[in-house]
């Protein structure tokens, strides 16, 4: 299997990129079963572990005898158990066109056929594409930026932290206890939320701050307390610390309140009603010690992010591939939806951007119905979607509160904030983003 790209960007910056640390993450399709478990220390030499299904291990070995500078990495499938069963060696070839484009080709040699890899290698190619295009147009300062990033092993914050790395950032990741991965990021920090250490933003140039205990679930009293209390005080202590570094911190669009109708509903706008609305105001307002101090502080007012990686869309996507999907209630309630990569860019844009300040409505500019959404998803997969769930079935596993502010909300947010600044998205419009997102780009 063949693949070659054209990329808009000089071949050092394609290398670069490709030599840095998360490129891997940022590599693999969300739609495959794969998880890295650690990276090749250099494109000349070491290895990538990837698990798989059933506790396999994927090994990709960097070969050093086909290694060419700025030119070329070999990596061959050296798992004693899968390499005779899938024999797997992947060239990697950069050609620079010109000043300013690199011509990406990918060489598999391997019993999988060609259809199999097809939407893989496609995906790549898109994703070097918008990564570089992105780091281009959201340019740091020379040598690039140190940035501590809290919740860094959610869905948005393990994709941030390596969408960061190989744009030439160096992320210090703030963690509460020494878990698992602790050996692959040597860089990162233990913090306490509730009483971090004087020191614990010593070296660090801005802060990403994401941490938060999960929305989704039963709307009890003790799930209600463990979600504002642990964004918060948490928000308040770290504001407290950051002096005058760019603060950038995680927000909703329950802001709003759950229901507003058809209402268009920007930066500018009044706050809604509801549990969540009261926890999204205070949240914000912890981090006026920032402010006070002069600190620039963005808050990443987040719609509800599509990755086949986690969230909505995956447990969705199960649903749907059975042929038991439908819309919620109605339908008619406002799905402010954007794609992960899109949230990954106005992370960077709130850390780069010095006119970015206050709320910032990270939404794609195009939001559709529940109805909407259901039925291109069902296009997408190629499954129907006739089987509506009734609001009763939200209500019954999350209890009123749950299904009114959660499963069936719906906001008709609009990123104002961004249009303002000509902000670039990458996936604008739903349907474009969703076969990105699940591998169902038609490719030749």
């Amino acid at each position: 299997m063949e693949h070659t790209a054209l990329v808009d960007a000089p071949v050092e910056e394609v290398v670069a990129w490709f030599s840095r640390p998360g490129a891997i993450d940022r590599l693999l399709p969300p739609w495959q079963p794969l998880r890295v478990v650690s990276e090749a220390t250099s494109l000349a030499s070491g290895t990538a572990v990837l698990a798989l299904p059933l506790g396999l291990r994927w090994q990709a070995t960097h070969d050093p005898q086909r290694y060419e500078p700025g030119r070329q990495f070999v990596d061959r499938l050296t798992n004693p158990v899968l390499r005779h069963l899938v024999p797997w060696t992947h060239t990697h070839r950069f050609e620079g066109v010109g000043a300013n484009q690199t011509r990406v080709s990918d060489r598999i040699d391997t019993r999988v056929p060609d259809r199999f890899l097809a939407q893989n290698l496609a995906y790549r190619e898109r994703q070097i594409s918008g990564d570089l295009g992105s780091h281009h147009r959201l340019r740091g300062p020379s040598g690039g930026l140190t940035v501590a990033v809290t919740g860094s092993t959610g869905l948005i914050g393990s994709a941030l932290c390596a969408f960061l790395s190989t744009g030439g950032h160096r992320v210090v990741r703030l963690v509460r206890t020494r878990s698992a991965v602790w050996p692959r990021y040597h860089e990162d920090r233990v913090w306490d939320p509730a009483c971090p250490a004087p020191d614990l933003l010593d070296g660090v140039d801005a802060l990403v701050h994401l941490a938060g205990s999960p929305v989704a679930g039963r709307f009890s009293a003790a799930h209600k307390m463990a979600v504002r209390n642990s964004r918060v005080e948490p928000t308040r202590a770290l504001a407290e610390l950051v002096g005058t570094r760019p603060m950038v911190v995680a927000s909703a669009v329950g802001f709003y309140g759950p229901d507003r109708g058809d209402e268009i509903l920007t930066e500018s706008a009044a706050r809604g009603r509801g549990f969540l609305a009261d926890v999204v105001a205070d949240w914000e307002r912890a981090a006026d010690p920032a402010r006070s101090t002069g600190a620039r502080v963005t808050h990443v007012r987040t719609g509800i992010v599509q990755s086949a990686g986690g969230g909505m869309l995956a447990v969705l996507r199960r649903i749907f591939a059975l042929g038991a999907g439908g819309r919620l209630g109605d339908g008619r309630q406002w799905v402010p939806w954007i794609s992960l990569d899109d949230v990954l860019d106005v992370y960077l844009r709130g850390l780069v951007d010095d006119s970015l300040e206050g709320p910032v409505n990270a939404v794609s500019p195009n939001p559709v119905t529940n109805r909407e959404y259901t039925a291109t998803l069902a296009r997408v997969l190629r499954r129907p979607a006739l089987i509506p769930v009734p609001a009763m079935g939200p209500r019954l596993l999350l209890g009123g509160d749950g299904a009114r502010e959660f499963v069936m909300a719906g906001q008709r947010a609009h990123p104002a904030v961004l249009v303002e600044v000509g902000h670039q998205f990458r996936h604008p419009d739903l349907e474009p983003a969703l076969r990105h997102l699940l591998g169902r780009v038609p490719v030749s």
